[in-house]
């Protein structure tokens, strides 16, 4: 008898066990622990649940922790009637001037069109860090009922679920500890009274590699760790193009070794140096010294004020060897409110994103466009004839080189007269000296 009633035991005291490593956050009465931070919409306890409501001409409020976490799994419920956006602040803290909460946000999209919820948010820095376009599993929130959302924290590693399905999986070092914080987004007058629910909050902090879920295979990482790479893109096949300290792997596009001056590598940056804003009339372009067909290509850029520059794929530095810059098909980098450029070629085909004097990018209603001297995220994916442009985790461009509409594109454009110009094969990818200043990092390929 007592021999059949071990396992059983085994199992209680494992529950058990589990049972004390969670915390609660909050405990169904009052907001004891808690403290509000930015604007001045309210939070009340009512039955057990946390309600937050909307009011007008105030910035977002954030009812935060006074604990600070660093390596956790968050777990929580969270109730939207209405379409007010929310979020839930984590590793986020507080600027004392203005009492303004920032840092990571899990965010809580209502919006039936985007449908975010899970991504996420940089809040008062950067912006978009995971947009779930990069996310193929549709989103599993659901408006009018009680979702459940799971945030795990493990050093670098940040995961969000929602209601049992992984949103986001991101790669971050900025910031690994902060309170935790709940948000009533800024509203307009016809938002006034709308409220946010939640309940069950509760916290783990001890064992978080062991109670982590597993990654869904479809969900990609998104990371933002400078110069390396994480253990999932070496799974998939990621090699760093530049490693970060010297000019391995690169050479001048119409030289047989690297720039001797113009480019300059410090703190695991690679810049060009501003000269005459003249294309390639400096140091000039820079080239791998590998050619590549099908492949996946991230980096990320900052340029300067007014600043133009490009990077360049499928490029055959035979064409031009005389002034000017090297040929190939081009993810422009341009800063679009400065530079008169932007305002040349057809219908904003030579703004920031686009392919270069072809196809315009595709602008997003939800968008929060970045200007110079901020970093920002450059993808290009090219398979089996189908290119892409990503420009901050949001698709903007997307063409078939062997169609016929990108023919009669590049017969209409400055690229007629280089025969079969972006149907090559393959060809060598390119940094682009244009005169100003332009600064690279975390260079990474993966070929297809």
């Amino acid at each position: 008898m007592m021999k059949n009633l071990i396992p059983v035991i085994l199992m209680l005291l494992t529950l058990s066990a589990n049972a004390q490593e969670w915390q609660p956050l909050f405990n169904g009465k009052n907001l004891k622990g808690w403290e509000t931070h930015g604007g001045e919409a309210t939070y009340e306890v009512e039955d057990g649940v946390i309600v937050g409501k909307a009011v007008t001409n105030t910035p977002n409020t954030f009812l935060c922790t006074k604990e600070r976490f660093s390596d956790f799994i968050l777990e929580l419920q969270v109730f939207l009637p209405n379409d007010l956006n929310s979020g839930i602040q984590f590793r986020s803290n507080i600027r004392k001037e203005n009492d303004r909460v920032f840092g990571y946000q899990c965010e809580i999209d209502p919006d039936g069109n985007r449908a975010w919820t899970g991504g996420i948010f940089d809040e008062g820095r950067r912006n978009w860090l995971y947009p779930l376009s990069r996310n193929p599993i549709p989103s599993a929130f659901q408006l009018g009922r009680w979702n459940t959302i799971r945030i795990e924290c493990l050093g670098s590693d940040i995961r969000t679920y929602v209601n049992g399905v992984q949103a986001s999986w991101l790669a971050d070092d900025m910031t690994n500890e902060g309170i935790i914080g709940l948000q009533v987004h800024s509203i307009g007058d016809d938002k006034a009274g709308y409220e946010v629910k939640w309940k069950n909050i509760r916290i783990l902090t001890e064992n978080v590699a062991a109670h982590r879920l597993d990654p869904h295979p479809q969900v990609p990482q998104i990371s933002y760790l400078k110069n390396q790479l994480t253990d999932w893109e070496v799974s998939k096949g990621f090699r760093l193009l530049w490693d970060g300290k010297t000019t391995n792997g690169w050479r001048g596009a119409k030289l047989d070794e690297f720039p001797e001056s113009g480019w300059t590598i410090k703190d695991g940056i690679l810049t060009v140096e501003a000269t005459d804003g003249g294309e390639s009339t400096g140091p000039g372009d820079i080239v791998t010294t590998k050619n590549y067909g099908d492949f996946e290509l991230e980096l990320e850029f900052k340029f300067t004020e007014g600043a133009n520059s490009g990077i360049k794929y499928f490029v055959d530095p035979t064409l031009n060897k005389g002034a000017g810059s090297a040929i190939g098909c081009e993810f422009q980098i341009l800063d679009d409110k400065r530079h008169p450029d932007a305002k040349k070629g057809v219908m904003g085909n030579r703004t920031l994103g686009s392919l270069y004097d072809l196809i315009a990018k595709e602008v997003h209603s939800n968008w929060r466009l970045k200007g110079p001297n901020t970093w920002q995220k450059a993808r290009i994916v090219s398979k089996n004839g189908r290119v892409e442009h990503w420009l901050n985790n949001e698709k903007v461009v997307e063409y078939d080189r062997f169609s016929q509409m990108f023919a009669a594109l590049v017969n209409y454009s400055k690229y007629q007269k280089w025969e079969n110009f972006g149907r090559w094969p393959e060809g060598l990818i390119l940094l682009q000296d244009h005169g100003n200043e332009v600064s690279y990092r975390s260079i990474k390929i993966r070929e297809l």
